[in-house]
């Protein structure tokens, strides 16, 4: 946009203010947590993990904090802008089926190396120290690739709409996030994803009713079923049934929808934010929770696209106030939103600039919030992730593994600092060179793609082969790049570089060649030559020294945690002991059973038994067919707004009464509501 709806000071405002107020947000959750349940991120066990016993709603509601990056709300609304309605269900079921699938591992995580930090400590213990290295090549790799996205969506974003410097935004935005990380540690990172999620879902019901019920541009979605078949009459799109919006029948939509379920397994299966909090939750709801979750997030994609994005296409049918004519096709017509170019629908615009011809100064603000709010949930569980990776992956096992509590949680809030820095440094980087949010989504199953199945196997499947899932993840890696350079080459007379690389062929021969050669090649290795591994080596990283038995594995392959985790921090209600009960083998391959069939079940649903129906029938929807699209939308997005908002105050409803009764007894008897461990409580009743 060449004229900025909100002024330069507003961009500042939101990612400064907004920034130093959760951080002020997250020192009283803190000083609450400590004073009135006996939980203090002082115990690096906290810090990184919550002690393992956070509830399913929370966890729920923490996935759809970390999944719904930048590119959730503004390449959700691109692709529907280029590919009409199928935009959106392929962004949203390409990215959902990911976390439904992870259900697996995390259950499986809960089985066979319950006390574990990260991940990698699990290929560690399995596979040594060449294997640990190279998938903490694609971890990393990972981490790096989704914060820069996170960055470059969101300074874009907010120099289009405040005129912000990009350069500051870059900085500004990880660096207020990892102030209020390092204060909180894990649990309050949770709860303050909470409170973006609560945020969140209220400005996109908003812009729901806006759009589709008192605007005066659309109004109903009767009134937007016409714009949308007005505006395919003056530009048709490409590939799509009739050069309709309003069709599941396009083939670049199915093509996106490839290339997003492949880049999308990379960035939920390796990272370690998304393990973190199957680390986090209590063993018995884990599956419970990634299934929540899941379900949960599709809805905001789906519902924000095809509100967002459909109406800036839809506004480009509605004739501006000094227009000549009223009608899309005669002469003299002037759209009230102009089409956008490539270079602004991959940066991400398409929402933003809707948002604001519907709304004004009051739109771009919602919006400019909605973003820093998901920028900033997803930056916080990067930090902390990484900072899990650099402390128990690097220092503690090849810096220091006689590493005390207090060096240990030094270098938690270090890794939070350093990343941020990072972030903001690649960002920079990456704006500099001309790669955009939108390319780089397309872009990053090419090149960790093919990790993804050699990683699910090696935390699954006890017959996975070393030689097959290392040979399968670097094999992969060079034929995904050989291929997408090749394939670039080929469709466009040898030039490479950003613009010819970035093409739906391009982009979905390398991701194609990355993972299916990396899954292909640890399958069949290890199919023929099987390992035998009974998992008793993972299962007895960082085991309490009240479980401690010594594992018969080889001499310096495994790092054991000396120091015992004291379960009276554990949870507001002292549930150490509990969660240890929730370990039972019996009750976890239940829960695996469970997870693989429902989630097996779900996938098919959502890639297969849906989709390929409606885009084989080259349907046109009328009004009364795209309403009921519309209002599937809506209604899902109020039931996961119930299931990530309500039902975790509900689950909570016993510790949030503690709180409030430490708080009223300290309003009216200073000092006397300070929490008291029950046993603490005990031993001064018998003393008196």
């Amino acid at each position: 946009m060449s004229d900025q709806v909100l002024p330069q000071s507003a961009g500042y405002g939101v990612v400064v203010g907004i920034g130093l107020f959760f951080s002020a947000f997250m020192l009283g959750l803190t000083a609450m947590q400590a004073r009135y349940t006996g939980v203090s991120p002082k115990d690096s066990e906290e810090f990184t993990s919550a002690s393992r016993s956070v509830k399913p709603g929370l966890i729920a509601s923490g996935i759809v904090s970390a999944w719904t990056w930048a590119a959730t709300l503004l390449q959700s609304s691109a692709v529907a802008y280029r590919y009409g309605i199928s935009g959106p269900w392929w962004y949203a079921a390409g990215a959902t089926v990911q976390v439904l699938l992870f259900a697996q591992l995390a259950a499986k995580l809960k089985l066979n190396a319950p006390y574990a930090h990260t991940w990698l400590e699990i290929v560690a213990v399995r596979w040594g120290t060449a294997a640990h290295l190279i998938f903490m090549f694609f971890g990393l790799a990972t981490n790096l690739i989704v914060s820069s996205m996170l960055v470059l969506g969101g300074s874009a974003t907010v120099t289009d709409l405040t005129g912000m410097s990009t350069i500051a935004a870059c900085f500004l935005i990880p660096m207020g996030v990892a102030i209020y990380v390092v204060v909180g540690g894990m649990r309050s990172t949770l709860l303050c994803d909470y409170t973006h999620t609560t945020v969140l879902f209220a400005i996109i019901l908003t812009f729901v009713f806006t759009v589709y019920v008192t605007s005066r541009y659309i109004g109903s979605i009767s009134k937007m079923h016409f714009l949308l078949s007005e505006a395919s009459t003056v530009a048709p799109v490409a590939g799509n049934a009739g050069g309709s919006y309003l069709t599941l029948r396009s083939k670049n939509g199915l093509i996106f929808g490839v290339i997003n379920l492949i880049g999308n397994f990379a960035t939920v299966f390796q990272d370690q934010a998304y393990w973190q909090r199957a680390i986090a939750s209590r063993p018995a709801t884990t599956v419970k929770a990634y299934l929540i979750g899941g379900l949960a997030w599709f809805a905001i994609p789906f519902t924000l696209a095809t509100t967002l994005g459909l109406a800036a296409v839809a506004l480009s049918a509605v004739p501006a106030s000094s227009s000549s004519a009223q009608v899309p096709t005669a002469s003299g017509f002037v759209p009230l939103l102009p089409t956008l170019s490539d270079a602004q629908i991959s940066a991400g615009l398409p929402a933003p600039v809707a948002a604001a011809a519907l709304l004004g100064k009051s739109g771009a603000t919602a919006m400019l919030i909605l973003l820093f709010l998901a920028v900033t949930s997803a930056t916080s569980a990067e930090l902390i992730a990484v900072s899990s990776i650099w402390t128990y992956d690097i220092y503690v096992r090849y810096i220091n593994p006689k590493a005390t509590e207090q060096q240990i949680l030094r270098m938690s809030h270090l890794g939070v600092a350093a990343f941020a820095l990072v972030m903001g440094i690649a960002g920079v980087i990456f704006y500099y060179i001309g790669i955009s949010m939108g390319w780089l989504y397309t872009f990053m199953g090419v090149i960790l793609g093919s990790a993804v199945v050699p990683i699910a196997l090696c935390i699954t499947w006890r017959k996975a082969s070393k030689v097959g899932c290392l040979a399968g993840a670097v094999i992969g890696f060079i034929v995904g790049l050989v291929a997408w350079l090749a394939t670039t080459a080929g469709l466009n007379n040898h030039v490479i570089n950003v613009t010819t690389s970035g093409g739906n062929y391009e982009m979905l021969a390398g991701n194609l060649g990355s993972i299916g050669i990396g899954g292909i090649i640890a399958t069949i290795v290890s199919l023929i030559w099987p390992e035998d591994y009974d998992f008793a080596a993972t299962r007895a990283i960082n085991l309490p020294a009240s479980h401690h038995k010594t594992p018969a594995v080889d001499e310096g392959e495994v790092y054991v945690e000396k120091k015992a985790h004291d379960p009276s921090i554990s949870s507001v209600v002292n549930e150490g002991p509990k969660l240890d009960n929730e370990l039972d083998p019996a009750g976890l391959k239940k829960a695996f059973k469970f997870a693989a069939w429902s989630s097996v079940a779900l996938t098919l649903i959502f890639m297969i038994l849906i989709p390929l129906p409606l885009f084989g029938a080259s349907t046109v929807y009328s009004v009364a067919g795209f309403s009921v699209w519309v209002i599937v939308g809506i209604v899902w997005a109020f039931c996961s707004a119930f299931a990530v908002v309500l039902y975790p105050l509900w689950e909570s409803r016993t510790a949030l009464a503690l709180v409030s009764r430490g708080i009223i007894k300290d309003i009216f008897a200073k000092g006397s509501g300070k929490y008291v461990p029950p046993e603490a409580a005990a031993d001064a009743q018998t003393a008196a």
